[in-house]
Order: C-alpha cells, then structure tokens, then sequence
C-alpha cells in the first residue's frame, strides 16, 4: 500500500474525523486509515458487490474490523459520519452522490475528469476549496481536493486549473492544449488560446 495517491488522499484526513469511503474498490484507502490510526472510525461501500466483497476479503486479510455497505453513494449508510472520500470516479458520479441529504460537511475529491466542473458545481452546492495535492502516479497526474462547507468566490483560474499552484502539472496541461490545438475547430481554438494565456501566468507567477 505504497501509493502516494492513497497518502496523499489519506493527507486531508484528521484524527476526529468518521471517514465513509464511498466507491471504496479494493479497500485499500479504508486499510491503510484504519492500520495508521489517522480517524476516529472508517466505514467503507461500494456500489458493486463482487467490488466489496473484495475490499472485505481483503479486511480480513490484514485483520480488520471495518464496516461495510452495498450502496449507490449514501443512499444504504446507516452509520453516521462526518467525512466523506470519492476517488476514481467521474465528475458526473460525484455529483450525483453528492445530491444527497446526507452529503457531509467535509469532502475529500479526486476526480477522473472535468476538474473544472466539479470546482464549479461544488462552489455552487455550497462548498469550499481548501486545498489541492496534485500527484503524479503510473504515468497519470491525480488532482486531489478538500473542500469543507462554505461560501467563497473562486477566479476564472482557479475553477480551470485549481488552486494547488503545482507549475510542473500547469506544463503539462499547457504543453497537452499544445497538443490539442491543430487539431480543433477555430472557436475551440480560442478558448485553448486564453487557457494557454492563463496557464503561462501561473507558470511564471513568483
């Protein structure tokens, strides 16, 4: 379990904080909170049987007691928590989840796409960007953010490209719209023209 995207999700956790795990796949975030001690209580579910079953196996497997549901996002929990975590899943599925009553105060988000979707949706459901990790794993960059319940304005900048101030993740958005560019039609063109405008300010910012 020596991912740096489990630790660096794992990062935004406190020690009073009851973690659902939603979507939780093998298991493998829920196991190594509860094996650090880093929350008060982990819970974990998964929308797929065959995928819980796994993650339970593998509870068993390093002889740990943690909880676990059959559910569509929080629709099935039954424990209370105060923290929930969504990785490896679209931008569409994590809004989805997150229209729900029982949608926490804090939340710890790492989408698959349409960051700036999410950034601006989450502002628009009330919530606050805290903080952004951006990690680099298995040839993948993985944008990984915090958000608490709140009111804030963010600038054009940061719903596009966040507030993780990584220049080496800035370059390589940059140099893919680079990429991008021949191959679009021409009002696409300039949209990837002033995010290229953007990128290069916050590449050279001091």
């Amino acid at each position: 379990m020596n991912s740096e995207r489990i630790k660096a999700l794992s990062s935004f956790v406190d020690k009073e904080d009851i973690v659902l795990d939603v979507g939780c796949d093998h298991g493998y975030l829920s196991i190594y909170l509860k094996q650090n001690n880093l929350c008060k209580e982990v819970l974990a579910s998964d929308i797929s049987k065959n995928a819980l079953s796994q993650a339970q196996s593998n509870f068993k497997k390093y002889h740990l007691n943690i909880k676990s549901y059959i559910s569509d996002g929080f629709n099935n929990i039954e424990d209370s928590f105060n923290t929930a975590v969504i990785a490896g899943m679209g931008t569409s599925t994590i809004l989805n989840i997150l229209d729900n009553k029982k949608t926490p105060n804090k939340l710890i988000i790492s989408s698959n796409n349409e960051h700036f979707k999410l950034r601006k949706n989450l502002n628009i459901l009330g919530y606050k960007l805290i903080k952004e990790k951006i990690v680099y794993e298995k040839n993948h960059y993985y944008i990984i953010m915090l958000y608490l319940k709140g009111k804030q304005s963010l600038s054009k900048k940061e719903v596009l490209f966040g507030i993780s101030n990584n220049k080496k993740y800035y370059n390589y958005l940059l140099n893919k719209n680079r990429e991008l560019l021949p191959k679009v039609p021409l009002r696409k063109k300039l949209n990837i023209l002033y995010e290229n405008h953007l990128l290069k300010g916050l590449i050279e910012k001091k």
